[in-house]
């Protein structure tokens, strides 16, 4: 396993105290539905110039498309799935919009974002599946596919990469930005008071927990990729920040899946919130994280 413990860039010590005070005022004042309010804090990673967007219902899920402007880069054979964080109950696919087109315009390759249906409405396993499907489509389609996603979406996307190896679907790769892969929250860093995290809380969690597994038990593999007794992964890419009550969910995962045999690349970006990638905008850091996504999924996605 390939572990990189990477300092906080001297440009971002500002901004990222600035940023922590913006969250705070953002959360507390920000008025609507706690899902409009999601989406626009979602919503504020700009579009990156050279990538369109289109949204579709059917084929391959509904969804949102997002493909590099050169039309020779969409019929290269390679393609994108992406499943969006929120707890299961926050989030869709059109405010993702912008992060998902970060990632395109850096990888030149294009990006399915997946509307799943949220929790509480939808439970266990109705998003894995629905991922699945649209996994299965875009495989059918494209010669090589990567899996991305970032919290409750990262762990989302382990789940759907493991149900795909059960059901023979080839992944060429998996990327993922602070991943939920624990919902029993049983990490050190989900139980230490000491983790300042600007952004979850570990009641909300909790409480998402719940309405995303009914009936199922927090700590079923199959919900929870973590106690996956076989992580045997194609090649995976896991980024965290240090100030996170999930930090200890990607450690973990990347320990255990590189016991199992994975080919495993951790990156611990010190001084860092959850999901910082978002901020494109504020951060140097969150750049340079994603050109690294891209590099890695152009790496593996041939």
């Amino acid at each position: 396993m390939s572990t990189e413990t990477i300092p906080l860039m001297a440009a971002d010590v500002a901004a990222s105290r600035e940023l922590r005070a913006q969250f705070s005022r953002f959360w507390s004042t920000t008025p609507g539905t706690p899902r409009e309010v999601y989406d626009r804090f979602i919503g504020a990673t700009p579009m990156a110039p050279g990538v369109t967007t289109s949204q579709v219902f059917d084929a391959p899920a509904p969804g949102w498309w997002c493909e590099p402007a050169d039309a020779a880069a969409t019929r290269a054979g390679r393609a994108i799935l992406f499943l969006h964080g929120g707890g299961y109950g926050l989030g869709h696919a059109g405010p993702y919009a912008g992060f998902v087109s970060q990632i395109v315009a850096r990888s030149g390759v294009p990006a399915f974002a997946l509307e799943y249906p949220l929790a509480p409405e939808a439970q266990w396993p109705t998003a894995r599946d629905l991922a699945v499907s649209a996994l299965a489509a875009l495989t059918e389609r494209f010669e090589s596919v990567a899996v991305v996603g970032d919290s409750a979406g990262g762990g989302l996307s382990f789940a759907t990469v493991l149900e795909a190896r059960r059901r023979g679907l080839p992944v060429a790769a998996i990327a993922t930005f602070s991943p939920w892969t624990d919902l029993s929250l049983s990490g050190e860093s989900a139980r230490d008071p000491a983790v300042v995290d600007p952004l979850l809380a570990v009641d909300y969690l909790r409480a998402s927990a719940a309405a995303y597994l009914g009936a199922t038990p927090a700590d079923d593999p199959r919900a929870s990729p973590l106690f996956e007794p076989d992580l045997r992964l194609p090649p995976t890419l896991i980024q965290v920040g240090s100030d996170e009550v999930l930090r200890d969910d990607a450690i973990r995962m990347a320990r255990a899946a590189e016991a199992a045999g994975t080919d495993v690349e951790l990156q611990v970006w010190q001084g860092l919130h959850h999901v910082f990638q978002l901020n494109t905008q504020e951060l140097a850091s969150a750049r340079l994280a994603l050109d690294r996504t891209a590099e890695f999924l152009v790496r593996h996605l041939r």
